[in-house]
């Protein structure tokens, strides 16, 4: 897809990542779905190729490149093809983890956590979501109550991103029942903390090697050092990361989409039926050229919001604008892909079909599209 997004650093950048993927990634994609696990040595590998943690500041071994560009040139290749597995994974490190690290960690706190999102050898998760608190974060009852210098955490979280793998999880917890929006904290628990425990890898729809996991906290004690920012400001932590957050998800199924089109035409131009090639059938030109332009207008506006997310001046609208328009033509794109690739685009072994499942919860995580529809709506009827 042509874009005037990216100048030379980033296609030299895309070029690494699409040589990374040629030899580390396309060579297990199936066996990474069968195990339902990405091997913990892509991330290694990927941390030598400079893929991961490119925000960290030079001092904490990182390149601190603080543009989206280069994450999106990444992103490209990884799902170019098929790999929505590896880049959720990746996306939770770089665009959501690692925000909170670099935003709200302490010198101590940055210096023994962000070198492994460099190399790799650090997997982060967010643990948000709650059995009874999904897109309501207000709902969470994870608890934190302060004992001396430690606190103890006690509850629940599931469908966590990460969750088998992760070697550090940033836990949202209500540490004041009585204070509403100021009663949640973040903290930061390590893989090893006694009472600490995974519970099952979920078995999902779609994204079969992206670990997503239960996780339980039962009397975790950790010191006061591992609390993430000051007491009673998770919530408003959690609000000012949303747009890159969010954007991330547009990130993806923006190349997503790109990708399949790529596939779909390739499939109509080469598939044969009645003595001529799919393509030349007006119902499915016709198709494909609709596709097309549903994808470049959708580029344009993600190109501007990535802009603005380099200058620091994306809102939390726009992205929620990004993520619902971006992830809705996704799911109109892979579904009309299917469509044109026949039989063969129910076929596991085909890419399309498992983009058609990996799509189907971009419309869900990160605050469900109804909810960007209500973020919207709340700013127009306020600029009224």
């Amino acid at each position: 897809m042509e874009s005037d997004l990216f100048e030379q650093d980033h296609e030299d950048y895309r070029e690494v990542a699409r040589e990374f993927v040629r030899r580390e990634v396309e060579p297990n994609l199936e066996r990474w779905e069968e195990q339902r696990l990405v091997d913990r040595d892509v991330w290694a590998a990927a941390g030598k190729q400079g893929l991961l943690g490119l925000q960290v500041p030079e001092e904490y071994g990182g390149p601190g490149v603080d543009d989206f560009r280069f994450r999106v040139a990444a992103c490209t290749e990884i799902v170019a093809v098929g790999a929505a597995s590896l880049q959720s994974g990746f996306a939770t490190n770089d665009d959501i983890v690692l925000g909170y690290l670099l935003g709200m960690a302490t010198e101590e706190q940055k210096a023994r956590w962000l070198p492994g999102f460099v190399t790799g050898e650090t997997i982060g998760a967010i643990a948000m979501t709650e059995p009874g608190a999904g897109s309501d974060l207000r709902g969470i009852r994870t608890s934190a109550r302060r004992d001396g210098d430690e606190w103890v955490i006690d509850g629940s979280k599931t469908f966590i991103t990460n969750g088998i793998l992760a070697d550090l999880v940033v836990v949202v917890a209500q540490t004041d029942p009585e204070a509403g929006s100021r009663g949640f904290t973040l903290f930061v628990v390590e893989t090893g903390t006694e009472g600490f425990r995974r519970g099952r890898k979920l078995d999902k729809v779609g994204l079969a090697a992206q670990d997503t996991a239960e996780l339980f906290f039962d009397g975790v004690r950790v010191p006061d050092t591992q609390r993430l920012g000051e007491v009673g400001t998770g919530l408003q932590s959690l609000m000012a990361n949303l747009p890159r957050e969010r954007l991330g998800i547009a990130m993806s199924a923006q190349t997503t989409a790109e990708a399949i089109l790529e596939w779909t035409l390739e499939h109509v131009t080469a598939r044969e039926a009645f003595g001529k090639p799919l393509s030349a059938l007006q119902t499915v030109s016709h198709t494909v050229a609709e596709l097309r332009m549903k994808v470049e207008v959708s580029r344009a506006y993600f190109d501007r919001c990535v802009r603005e997310l380099n200058a620091g001046t994306l809102t939390a609208v726009d992205a929620a604008k990004a993520k619902w328009w971006a992830t809705e033509m996704q799911w109109q794109v892979v579904d009309a892909g299917v469509q044109l690739h026949g039989g063969y685009g129910y076929m596991n072994e085909y890419a399309v079909a498992r983009a058609f499942r990996d799509a189907r919860v971009q419309r869900i995580y990160g605050g469900s599209n109804e909810v960007m529809k209500e973020i919207v709506a709340r700013d127009l009827t306020r600029a009224r």
